[in-house]
């Protein structure tokens, strides 16, 4: 049994090797692609919604109440990375029902790729909003000997995230494989209730995590989030 679809190869492309891991990170991203495309193609003011469009209204209402809680201030900017991040996740985790899908967030490479980002947006989101002396002051807070354990807390956020949720998805899949050798015809069921229900909760954790990160970095100096989250 393979642990992760880093292992399996699906495919050559021109002597390349693609495994499960790229397949199928590409069919979710063009499945989220090809569908925000539909439901948005008719997106005017003159044009009644639909229920494709007031179930996406409803999802981004969400996802933007959700992140204006966390950051206590304008937060549109915040929408676009961590309802992404959300949407990625979440559709990822949810098509493991389908019999044969390998979930991307399965693999360790795909979890640190998303983490890498989430690291990456925390400094680009608090420079533009603090400027980069105002920014690299939160790593001196709240005195110069902390600089280093500031250092240390950032880059641990990001191994946090990756291990998380690589570590819930893939024990998840090994415990299904598991039980439906055990049982075949009664925990196929069970399984994919709960598949469903942790996706979800993995794709949430994952994307409030963000935002708490980014907040923390964009938040004023007397915004209690200015604090570092050593969590």
């Amino acid at each position: 049994m393979n642990l992760t679809p880093d292992q399996i190869v699906m495919f050559d492309a021109w002597g390349v090797p693609i495994n499960a891991t790229i397949f199928y990170t590409w069919i979710v991203m063009g499945l989220l692609t090809v569908a925000s495309m539909l439901i948005t193609r008719n997106l005017r003011a003159d044009v009644p919604p639909d229920r494709w469009r007031t179930t996406l209204e409803v999802i981004v209402q969400g996802i933007q109440g959700q992140i204006d809680e966390i950051a206590q201030g304008p937060s549109r900017h915040l929408l676009y990375f961590s309802g992404t991040l959300f949407l990625f996740v979440a559709l990822s985790n949810l098509l493991l029902v389908i019999p044969g899908f390998r979930p991307p967030t399965s693999s360790l490479s795909t979890t640190t790729a998303l983490a890498i980002s989430v690291l990456i947006a925390v400094p680009l989101f608090g420079v533009s909003s603090r400027g980069l002396g105002g920014y690299l002051k939160t790593y001196l807070q709240p005195s110069p000997i902390m600089l280093p354990f500031n250092i240390i807390s950032e880059f641990s956020r990001g191994i946090s995230l990756a291990i998380r949720l690589y570590g819930n998805i893939m024990s998840g899949a090994v415990i299904a494989a598991i039980l439906l050798g055990v049982a075949p015809f009664f925990f196929p069921v069970v399984m994919d209730v709960l598949g469903l229900l942790t996706g979800m909760i993995q794709a949430y954790i994952f994307a409030i995590l963000a935002t708490v990160y980014i907040s923390s970095a964009t938040a004023t100096p007397s915004h209690p989030l200015s604090e570092k989250d050593n969590s």
